[in-house]
């Protein structure tokens, strides 16, 4: 028998302990997130490998979410995110190993990439849905903020700061940290109440899964707001992931940076995300959901420019401090708005297919960067990059507004 969440708030111990697997496991990500690309460069300095392991790493979000999200909706969400954790501390521990072995090919980087994030697709469906239903309708706006500020201590700062700290005394400490991050975060997800869903807030598991994920698909085209959205993150994904897939070859090879000093990059972003996750509320507040959320859109894609335009270590800090400001106060506000244009019983499907048409694309990003690098230069890659995002946000403020 499921067990009922009682009360809903972010003040809640229910909500307290999904905080704590989010910031445990957000760690270990962090350091990953840097380690993966950095040893990548580091034991390859090929553009195209660099390419390739990025592409496995977000590839999962094109093939694996929208399966992943009908049956996250069919499941126990708790259940769910304690699996993916422990199948995610598996595989990461066999990834240290690799490493600590010295065999650790681009095959198997790209192979292992693409396993982790095929988890973490199922992990994140599960928990949109727990964070919903463990706030409650009044506190997701300060549900979605402290989600963000979890992600940037622990994948922007904390797990960075560890990366440093690892890969200088070796690379695989930084994949058996990420594994043991996974264990102590299922512990978490254990003690959290499972989700007493109502009747109504179930599908029909009769239904085949095509069916209830085309089903995800069609609600998204059927509300004018989700489809904005979509189109924003979309664009804006693919650029990101072209401008992530090349960050620690730009720092080493063109601003200079030693190895053990490109996580301090990521820092500087998590500094500003902070930032960022804490003023879009206020600033929503009294300026409008909409004007915060394309300001948040053109400051991304100008710093995108400024960061390849300009390759000096000062201007650089500046930009990425810029990223984190603009990426955080953007997912605050168009994680809120999408969450309340959704209906519970279908936050799992419609999730996925979000994150399928808006990271889905990420690979065409991640992969294009390799090749366009090397025809011309990295710095190339960030200054297309940085004028399609402020396209963007200027094509679609007006749809935003209506929205």
């Amino acid at each position: 028998m499921e067990r009922s969440i009682g009360a809903q708030g972010v003040h809640t111990p229910a909500f307290r302990l999904l905080t704590g697997a989010w910031i445990t496991s957000l760690v270990g990500d962090g350091v990953r997130t840097v380690a993966l690309p950095l040893y990548t460069a580091v034991s390859t300095r090929s553009p195209l490998a660099a390419s390739a392991v990025a592409v496995a790493v977000v590839l999962p979000w094109l093939l694996v979410a929208l399966p992943a999200g009908v049956l996250v909706d069919r499941w126990r969400p708790r259940l769910v995110v304690a699996v993916a954790h422990t199948f995610r501390a598996l595989v990461t521990g066999l990834l240290a190993w690799a490493v600590f072995t010295d065999s650790a090919g681009v095959a198997l980087l790209c192979a292992l990439g693409f396993l982790l994030t095929s988890a973490e697709t199922f992990a994140d469906s599960a928990s949109q849905v727990l964070l919903v239903e463990l706030a409650g309708p009044a506190d997701l706006e300060a549900a979605n903020s402290r989600f963000v500020t979890a992600e940037t201590v622990g994948m922007d700062l904390v797990g960075p700061l560890a990366a440093s700290l690892l890969f200088w005394w070796h690379p695989a400490a930084c994949f058996a940290l990420d594994a043991l991050t996974f264990v102590v975060a299922a512990v978490f997800v254990a003690r959290v109440p499972e989700v007493a869903r109502p009747e109504a807030a179930r599908p029909e598991r009769t239904g085949t899964v095509r069916g209830q994920f085309t089903e995800g698909i069609a609600y998204l085209f059927r509300q004018p707001g989700l489809r904005v959205l979509v189109l924003a993150v979309g664009v804006s994904a693919v650029c990101a992931a072209a401008v992530n897939a090349m960050l620690s070859l730009y720092s080493i090879t063109v601003l200079g940076l030693p190895e053990e000093w490109v996580p301090w990059l990521v820092v500087v972003m998590s500094l500003g995300a902070l930032s960022g996750a804490r003023l879009s509320p206020v600033l929503a507040a009294r300026l409008g959901g909409a004007p915060v959320m394309v300001g948040a859109l053109a400051l991304l894609g100008v710093a995108f420019a400024v960061f390849g335009g300009v390759p000096w270590v000062p201007v650089a800090v500046v930009a990425a401090f810029c990223f984190g400001l603009a990426s955080a106060g953007w997912n605050v506000l168009s994680a809120t708005r999408r969450q309340r244009l959704t209906p519970v019983p279908m936050m799992g499907r419609v999730t996925s297919a979000y994150r399928v048409l808006a990271w889905g694309l990420s690979p065409i990003g991640a992969g294009l960067a390799g090749p366009l690098a090397a025809a011309t230069t990295l710095g190339t890659v960030y200054l297309v990059a940085g004028g399609v995002v402020v396209l963007t946000a200027a094509v679609l403020a007006r749809p935003l507004a209506r929205t």
